[in-house]
């Protein structure tokens, strides 16, 4: 289906009278992937919410929400554990802090501790 007979995606547009008006579509362009030198990492770990369980969270992530996921994917296989990632945040289950900054730092990435 063509964008000029998506109507859906125009509801709640006022429209214009003019011959020459052209509707501009909002789309969405995906954040290029920074280079692993180029990128700052924050390593912390958390409980809070979470019923008592530690978690690592690396925040600060630049990049595709593919290359966030195989870099989450790597992350939990060398630590052996589940996690997830969302919004540019990986969460790796347990606290491994140290060796996920060894784990980033040998994949050039820059990494803080918080």
């Amino acid at each position: 289906m063509s964008k000029q007979q998506n109507w859906k995606e125009r509801l709640g547009t006022v429209y214009s009278t003019d011959q020459n008006f052209n509707y501009n579509y909002n789309e969405e362009t995906e954040q290029q992937t920074l280079e692993n030198n180029k990128q700052i990492l924050y390593i912390k770990t958390d409980n809070k919410q979470r019923k008592g369980k530690t978690v690592t969270l690396i925040s600060n992530f630049i990049g595709t929400d593919e290359d966030l996921q195989t870099l989450t994917k790597m992350l939990k296989t060398k630590c052996g554990v589940g996690g997830t990632a969302k919004d540019n945040e990986i969460m790796i289950q347990g606290d491994f802090k140290q060796k996920i900054k060894e784990i980033l730092e040998k994949e050039n990435y820059k990494t803080k501790l918080h």
